[in-house]
């Protein structure tokens, strides 16, 4: 740990007592703002830590951070050296870093993560089934029975999780009710994108690399491409916008419009993500259900 401006710094442990340590030392801190860095899960125990006691604080990718290092010429890495650096560029990460989860919603993350291993190994083992001979079926059909129930309760304890909060449930509810949008879809966004239907969607579709990113310098100009964002929030919006442009009214009619100009289903079905995006949006941001005389958000 670092703070900023007055230099000091200590290490402690990332279990739960290292994490207590941490929350019992702020009060003399008296910090404005608490960055962490994500370290694929281990940083858990701090941010609920962090969250219960009421601080005001960030979980930020650590590839931004390694990159403000070089450019500040800090070449070696070290936990003393990342955290001096994530206090130095601490105030530019509040305007796009995700809060601090709590422990509800890091346990249901956990289950939505857990759920997507599940669902990819069974297709796949659906699949060796329909081609395996007799003598192998069996060493496929057990572990995809196991597979199979493990979901059925993993749906049952995400149900309970959302079910147990208000708030979870008007926001499970209500974009359920758009064409093209079923459970596994809100339960991703319920999970990773608390910053759904906050601000504007300018700044929600760079989050999930929905946007259109230029790529010009003095006359030249480049192709503009998507790249970038939380990959499970983007996959489970492409596959709602597969089923959305077969369902009228929503998505067709954008999907129609550019595949008869001209443009290839590449970059007409990631127009028609944004516009479901931006509709889903609009229908958390406003606690109003959608109906279909609310097209004119797509416009």
């Amino acid at each position: 740990m670092a703070v900023r401006p007055r230099g000091e710094a200590w290490q402690s442990s990332t279990d739960e007592t290292g994490s207590a340590a941490r929350v019992d030392r702020l009060p003399v801190l008296a910090p404005r703002l608490l960055v962490l860095e994500a370290t694929g899960g281990w940083e858990r125990h701090v941010s609920a830590a962090l969250a219960v006691a009421g601080c005001s604080g960030a979980v930020v990718n650590p590839r931004h951070v390694r990159a403000v290092a070089q450019a500040t010429g800090r070449l070696a890495t070290t936990a003393a050296i990342d955290a001096a650096v994530l206090a130095h560029c601490a105030p530019a990460w509040p305007p796009t870093a995700p809060p601090l989860p709590d422990a509800a919603t890091q346990a249901l993350a956990a289950l939505v993560e857990r759920r997507r291993p599940l669902v990819t190994l069974l297709t796949a083992a659906k699949n060796r089934l329909q081609q395996a001979f007799p003598p192998g079926r069996a060493t496929i059909v057990a572990p995809s029975a196991w597979r199979e129930q493990a979901l059925t309760d993993g749906a049952g304890e995400l149900d309970q999780l959302r079910h147990a909060s208000p708030l979870w449930r008007a926001r499970d509810q209500l974009p359920r009710r758009v064409p093209g949008v079923g459970p596994a879809l809100s339960r991703v966004v319920l999970a990773h994108l608390p910053e759904w239907g906050e601000g504007s969607v300018k700044q929600l579709a760079p989050l999930v690399g929905g946007a259109p990113l230029n790529r010009d310098r003095g006359a030249w100009r480049g192709r503009r491409a998507r790249w970038g964002g939380r990959q499970h929030v983007r996959a489970a919006l492409s596959r709602a916008t597969l089923v959305g442009v077969r369902h009228p009214p929503l998505l067709p009619a954008c999907y129609e419009r550019l595949g008869a100009r001209g443009q290839p289903k590449t970059v007409a079905l990631p127009a028609g993500r944004h516009n479901l995006l931006t509709l889903l949006h609009a229908v958390l941001r406003d606690r109003t259900p959608w109906a279909p005389g609310r097209l004119a958000v797509l416009t």
